[in-house]
C-alpha cells in the first residue's frame, strides 16, 4: 500500500508541488506511529488491548472502498497478473520473514546458540541471494534493485534506512523506558510522548516554506543533524525522567522528522523516470521499514547486553566497604523488620530493594547506550547527503500510461 501511495503522489503532483506532497506524505508516515501510543494508551486503559485491532476495521473498510471509487490513476490490466514476478515475491517474503524473526528473537535465544536462529539465518541468506539474482535478471521484478545504480536513489535508500532506525527505534525505546523504569500506564506513556507528534506537525509548515527557498539537500542535512542531536540529549536520561524532562529531547526529535523524510522521498524517487517509480518505490519503502526492524532489534540487543554489563559494574561496588549502601540497608532492614521476630525478613526485603534499585539504574544506563547508538547512525548518515544530486521532477505521465 505504501509504495503505491508514493507512486500515486508522484503521478498526481509534478514540479514544485512534489515538495509539498512529499512533505505531507512524510509527515503522516512519521506522525502516525507517534500518535499511536497516545490513542492506543487511552484505548488500552479504557477498554483493553484487543480494541487496538478492532478500531482499525471501520477506517480500513472505508479507505478500501473510497480508494477504489475515487482514485483514478490508470485502467486495470488483468493481463499483468500473468507476468507478475511470483517467484520474486515468494523469495522476498521468505528472506524478509526469516530475517525479521532473527532480528526480533535473536537476543532472546542468545543468537547463534539457538538452532532455530541458525537455520533462519541460512534460509534468509539463501533466499536473499536468490531474490537479488531474480530481481536483476527478471524484466519486471517486484522490487527494482537496478534502480540502485542511480547514485541519488541509492543514497536516498540508505538515508531512508537510517531514518527508519531513528523513528521506529525511538518510538520503541521511549515507551519502554516509561513503562518499565518509570512504571507509567499506557495512557500516561502516550501523554508523555505526545510532544513528539506536536513538534512534527509544527515542522511541516516550516519545511514547506523553506523548501521554496533552500536546496532540500541542506534541509535534509539539518533534519538528520538535529535528529542526531536529539539522540545525544536523550543519552543523558536518568531514572527520574518523565514528561517534563523528555519535552526538549522529544521536540528536537519530532521537529526535524519532516526535514529528514520528505527530501529523501523528493530527491530519491524524483531522480527516477516515471515508468520505474512503481517498482523502485517498493524498494525505497522497504528500506525504511527494514531500518525500523533492524533498529528495534539492535536496540533490544543493546538493552539486554548493556543492562547486564551495567548491573555487574554497579554490583561490583556494592560491598561492605560502601558506607552509603550499608546505611541504606540498615535503614531498610529496620523499617521492614519492625515487627518482632522479623529481622531476617527485613534484611531480605532490604536486599531485594537494593537489587531493584541496581537493576533500575543499570536499565537506565542501557537506554542511554541505545540512544547513543542511534546517534552514531545519524552522524554517519548526515555527511552523505551532498552525494545526492539536486533533481528536477519530471512531468507526470499520461493518465492512461501503465
Amino acid at each position: 500500500m505504501i509504495p503505491t501511495m508514493f507512486t500515486s503522489t508522484f503521478h498526481f503532483f509534478d514540479g514544485p508541488r512534489r515538495v509539498y506532497a512529499a512533505a505531507v506524505v512524510g509527515t503522516i508516515a512519521s506522525i502516525a506511529p507517534t500518535l499511536g501510543p497516545v490513542i492506543g494508551g487511552w484505548i488500552t486503559d479504557t477498554l483493553n488491548w484487543h480494541w487496538l485491532f478492532y478500531v482499525n476495521l471501520a477506517p480500513g473498510i472505508a479507505v478500501a472502498i473510497l480508494a477504489a471509487l475515487l482514485i483514478k490513476i490508470d485502467a486495470p490490466d488483468l493481463k499483468l497478473l500473468k507476468d507478475a514476478d511470483y517467484p520474486g515475491i515468494g523469495l522476498m517474503a521468505v528472506a524478509l520473514g526469516t530475517l525479521e524473526y532473527v532480528l526480533e528473537e535473536g537476543s532472546r535465544w542468545n543468537w547463534f546458540d539457538d538452532a532455530t536462529i541458525r537455520n533462519c539465518v541460512w534460509i534468509a541468506a539463501i533466499a536473499g541471494v536468490l531474490f537479488v539474482i531474480r530481481s536483476l535478471t527478471f524484466p519486471r521484478p517486484v522490487v527494482d534493485l537496478r534502480a540502485l545504480t542511480n547514485r541519488t536513489f541509492a543514497v536516498g535508500c540508505f538515508l531512508s534506512f537510517v531514518t527508519g532506525i531513528g523513528i521506529f527505534a525511538t518510538i520503541y525505546l521511549t515507551p519502554l523506558f516509561l513503562g518499565y523504569v518509570r512504571g507509567f500506564s499506557a495512557w500516561q506513556t502516550g501523554v508523555a510522548i505526545f510532544s513528539t507528534g506536536a513538534a512534527s506537525l509544527a515542522g511541516v509548515p516550516v519545511y514547506v516554506f523553506l523548501a521554496k527557498k533552500v536546496d532540500t539537500r541542506w534541509l535534509m542535512m539539518f533534519g538528520l543533524a538535529l535528529f542526531g542531536a536529539s539522540m545525544w540529549s536523550f543519552s543523558y536520561i536518568t531514572s527520574d525522567w518523565s514528561g517534563g524532562e523528555l519535552l526538549i529531547p522529544q521536540v528536537l526529535r519530532g521537529f526535524p522528522q519532516v526535514f529528514a523524510v520528505a527530501p529523501a522521498v523528493t530527491l530519491g524517487l524524483g531522480s527516477l523516470p516515471p515508468e520505474r517509480l512503481k517498482y523502485a518505490s517498493g524498494l525505497f519503502n522497504m528500506m525504511r521499514n527494514l531500518g525500523g526492524a533492524v533498529g528495534i532489534a539492535a536496540c533490544s540487543a543493546i538493552l539486554n547486553a548493556r543492562t547486564n554489563f551495567h548491573f555487574d559494574a554497579i554490583a561490583y561496588h556494592l560491598t561492605p566497604a560502601n558506607l552509603p549502601m550499608e546505611r541504606m540497608l540498615t535503614g531498610l532492614s529496620s523499617r521492614y523488620g519492625a515487627m518482632p521476630g522479623s529481622l531476617d525478613a527485613g534484611h531480605l526485603a532490604a536486599l531485594k530493594q537494593l537489587w531493584l534499585l541496581t537493576y533500575r539504574e543499570a536499565s537506565t544506563l542501557a537506554f542511554a547506550d541505545a540512544f547513543r547508538a542511534i546517534m552514531l547512525a545519524f552522524i554517519i548518515a548526515t555527511p552523505l547527503v551532498p552525494l545526492m544530486r539536486k533533481v528536477v521532477a519530471p512531468k507526470a505521465p499520461p493518465a492512461d500510461q501503465h
